[in-house]
């Protein structure tokens, strides 16, 4: 089992940048492939970017391709999210996931194990 904490969230204008963090606790996280979700106000979640276990593998939603990158550090149990050119569309809360298996997947119900999330607010 593993244990999920975002942070990094915040209040932002449009055009900035945020970077989300995710720590990762109990069983090794590398053994994990990761994943970032969003739900915005009366929306649903939604997927946002997945990343392998070994980070060689990255899957992105249309929405987010070319302005946020994924990345992670297995040393460090660390989970990432640079959110460049950030819009008002992507005021949101940001979760992370993990998920046991060997393919990114953008399904909320393919994975296992959920942070508590945190707020992007990005005003325009």
């Amino acid at each position: 089992q593993v244990q999920l904490v975002e942070s990094g969230g915040g209040l932002v204008q449009a055009g900035g940048s945020l970077r989300l963090s995710c720590a990762a606790s109990g069983r090794t996280v590398s053994t994990y492939i990761m994943g970032w979700f969003r739900r915005a106000p009366g929306k649903e979640r939604e997927f946002v970017a997945g990343i392998s276990q070994t980070g060689r593998t990255t899957l992105f939603a249309d929405s987010v391709k070319g302005r946020f990158t994924v990345s992670r550090d297995n040393a460090k149990n660390t989970l990432y999210l640079q959110m460049n050119s950030l819009k008002p569309e992507d005021t949101a809360v940001y979760y992370c996931a993990a998920r046991l298996g060997t393919m990114v997947k953008v399904t909320s119900h393919d994975y296992d194990y959920w942070g508590q999330g945190t707020q992007v607010t990005v005003s325009s």
